[in-house]
């Protein structure tokens, strides 16, 4: 996708994110009055509903009698306004759980977790699949996983490029990206050896009945004094150009240093007031800093390797190195590449990949806060989550964001972060796959494996749709296992920062819902069967969640584009979409932004309606041709991602059309649709000139009609491709592929051939007898 060149640091625009300082990892208690005022709205928008459906619907269905057209009008409206409440309903609901959780939430105390983990060190796997990704951008990634305060712990980079780009720029940006985990591993090695002897020093000296004197207690002070300066200093070194930049720098590296330092000072004041811990706490806080720091960081690159899949897509990336876990394989070089044999020995193998009991899916530009792991698979720990397959914190946005757009956009996902803690108070949690922590005994019951040129490739997250973490998560449940959100916010995950690259999130998201819904269906029915209904509730929210992306934007262009009767209008759909917009203004406020926030979506969600039926019409595309949707990477650049054309045109579109909707309804006098169109005009022109850009527009429609005209022009320094004169027989292909050669029949050895390796083979057979009379004459 085009890009347009523009500074790394971009110019923060007016009416940007001001504020920088994240939300507080724990969400705030709700007062008994907020609670009290959700659940009158959920029950004020169903009594709406009703009032509508009787009070104008059937009234003047008995008024006009057998009206034909009146009644197909009637019926479609009425459909659209209750899939609309509908949805507006379930927001309420998820939120009103997610309020009910909050409320009860009792965060577990830091001693409680380095206990739990002194006798349970369960070892974790953290999975980075990144394509294509600035290493500035990975780089972060990577340390915010190897600082998780956790006691055995891989982080892996699935690097998904092609692995031999001709491109020297792309060449260079691959190289940096595959020496992050060894920059990693060299800075880690002086704090990981200071403390990992000093743990084992005070293990060997100690143990649980000693007496801990105030020297001892000074001396881990001083520890923790020394890894608070040590992640200082990183800190202060570290570029800002953006806000991820300084969130990186101030909560990751700054947060893990202040909470480092707060523990020296209270350390410090027990030696002072002669009050030393236990030796237990003693050296669980001397595990702890030894945890910190010994994080192995390594890369790996499925694409090397010919046995293994090269779909690509996030999924497959993430599959192929997940079947390879608890394996030990020879590299055998051939004409496809390199081919990995499973050995019986791992001292005879070449690649190793340890096993481990939990899997941390990490995207490329998310960062975890300190004590995500330890947290979350705490939870996973406790008595009566032996079924939980996956837990996870909802992400949230970054603030500060420097654009307009980046700031609503990160106003919506924060939105999602409360909708998607309300799901788990009913059981109908999806995974997001931005992060989350996996039972890898719950992948191994959905794994699915199948012979691809000979080689088995394992499926255990499905890549049948683009949103492979909500297809598995029906997968895990006809399994038997459930998924529950992490009731804080630990994970944050970048935003788009521009119209272009949201174009390909929000399409990607809106794509597959539909796809994944008969399966979801199917669990239903094999859940009634087995005696285990599924509440209503559960039902509601995850119907709402894969499909209301799809009625949503058909019914909205219904709404736009057909001149409904004036009588199907009432107040009561205005009453009953009133609760639904003064929630959101509220959570809107709760998190920092502004109430009228919520007008500015609607507006938002406007222009994003092309978008959002594209990834709906995308769905229906696949399930008619039965062909994979290819997986669209949202870019994570610090440049402005240009727009297709068509999606920058369409909200032009909408506007006028809203307009000469509004001179129609003028002159039929239909007031109602005159003024809902009058709506729709200004907030979509706000959002054309806030979000989209008057200039960028022009520009995004200038490089769509023109791109054509140009070539691009080869690397410089790329080889030059020529065709050989007299093609040579490729042997290898021959004696691996056999007949067949990517579909067509290798080439016969010619005459040509032979005669020509005959002449080389008699050639270097003279030479070496020259050479050996030579040596007898010298003799």
């Amino acid at each position: 996708m085009p890009t347009t060149a523009v500074p790394r640091a971009r110019k923060r625009q007016w009416g940007a994110e001001r504020r920088t300082q994240p939300l507080p990892t724990v969400h705030l208690r709700p007062t008994d009055r907020g609670i009290a005022l959700g659940r009158m709205a959920i029950v004020s928008t169903i009594l709406f509903w009703v009032a509508y459906v009787v009070s104008t619907v059937l009234r003047q269905f008995m008024a006009q009698g057998g009206d034909y057209r009146f009644t197909l009008e009637a019926t479609s409206y009425l459909v659209i306004v209750t899939f609309l409440t509908f949805s507006a309903l379930m927001y309420l609901v998820a939120r009103q759980g997610a309020l009910e959780r909050f409320s009860t939430h009792v965060r577990v105390p830091r001693a409680e977790l380095d206990r739990h983990f002194g006798q349970h060190a369960s070892s974790m796997t953290v999975l980075v699949p990144s394509y294509a990704e600035e290493p500035q951008v990975v780089r972060q990634t990577l340390w915010s996983a190897a600082l998780q305060e956790y006691p055995s712990l891989r982080v892996v980079l699935l690097l998904d490029d092609p692995p031999h780009p001709a491109d020297p720029q792309v060449a260079s940006r691959l190289d940096s990206t595959r020496t992050l985990g060894e920059g990693i591993m060299r800075a880690l090695a002086a704090p990981a050896g200071r403390f990992s002897m000093a743990c084992d020093a005070f293990d060997a000296t100690h143990d649980a009945d000693s007496v801990i004197d105030d020297a001892t207690v000074r001396e881990l002070a001083e520890h923790y004094t020394a890894a608070a300066d040590w992640l200082t200093d990183m800190a202060a070194s570290e570029a800002r150009d953006d806000h991820v930049d300084e969130f990186f720098a101030t909560q990751i590296l700054g947060g893990l240093a202040d909470e480092f330092s707060l523990v020296s000072n209270a350390l410090t004041v027990a030696a002072i007031g002669h009050e030393a811990p236990s030796a237990e706490r003693i050296a669980e806080l001397y595990r702890r800093l030894a945890w910190t720091f010994q994080a192995e960081v390594t890369v790996f690159e499925r694409k090397l390797y010919s046995s293994l899949s090269n779909e690509a897509n996030k999924a497959m990336n993430l599959n192929s190195y997940i079947g390879l876990m608890g394996g030990a394989y020879r590299q055998e070089s051939a004409a496809g590449g390199i081919v990995l044999r499973p050995v019986s020995e791992p001292q005879h193998g070449d690649l190793v990949v340890p096993d481990s009991e939990y899997l941390l899916t990490l995207d490329a530009d998310s960062l975890l806060l300190r004590d995500y792991c330890l947290r979350l698979v705490y939870l996973l720990e406790q008595p009566g989550n032996e079924r939980v397959a996956v837990t996870q914190t909802p992400y949230s946005s970054f603030r500060g964001a420097g654009s307009r757009i980046e700031r609503l956009a990160g106003a919506t996902t924060d939105l999602q972060h409360i909708s998607h803690q309300g799901m788990s108070a009913y059981g109908a949690t999806f995974w997001v796959g931005a992060n989350a922590v996996i039972r890898k005994r719950a992948l191994e019951d959905i794994r699915e494996t199948e012979i691809v040129g000979g080689f088995p490739i394992s499926r255990y997250v499905q890549d049948r749709t683009v949103i492979e973490d909500t297809e598995s998560s029906i997968d895990l449940g006809m399994h038997g296992w459930s998924l529950i959100n992490y009731p804080e916010r630990l994970s944050y995950s970048a935003t788009p920062p521009d119209f272009g690259s949201l174009i390909v999130q929000r399409r990607r998201w809106a794509n597959g819902g539909l796809l994944i819904l008969p399966k979801l269906l199917r669990q239903a029915g094999e859940r009634r069967r087995a005696g285990n209904r599924i509440p209503l509730v559960e039902m509601a929210l995850r119907i709402n969640y894969m499909s209301s992306i799809a009625w949503a934007s058909f019914g909205l262009v219904m709404m736009l584009a057909f001149p409904y009767d004036s009588r199907l209008l009432s107040p009561f759909v205005l009453l009953a979409a009133l609760p639904y917009f003064l929630a959101m203004a509220s959570d809107l406020h709760s998190a920092g932004y502004k109430r009228t926030d919520v007008l500015r979506i609607y507006g938002f969600n406007l222009i994003l309606l092309p978008v959002q039926l594209a990834g709906v019409l995308k769905s229906l595309q696949q399930a008619l041709t039965g062909k994979k949707i290819p997986f669209a990477r949202t870019p994570k650049v610090k440049n402005r991602t240009a727009a297709p054309v068509l999606y920058v045109v369409a909200p032009y579109a909408i506007v006028i059309f809203s307009l000469v909707t509004i001179y129609r309804d003028y002159l039929a006098q239909n007031w109602g649709n005159a003024a809902f169109a009058t709506f729709n005009a200004v907030l979509a022109s706000w959002a054309i000139v806030a979000y989209l850009g008057i200039w960028n527009s022009i520009v995004d429609v200038w490089l769509g009609m023109t791109g054509w005209l140009f070539v691009t022009k080869a690397p410089r320094g790329a080889r030059r491709q020529t065709v050989p004169s007299e093609p040579e027989l490729d042997w290898r292909s021959v004696l691996y592929h056999g007949q067949e050669v990517d579909g067509e029949r290798p080439r016969d050895p010619a005459p040509l051939d032979l005669e020509r390796a005959r002449r080389a083979d008699r050639a270097s057979s003279a030479s070496a007898s020259v050479a050996g009379d030579s040596s007898e004459m010298v003799v």
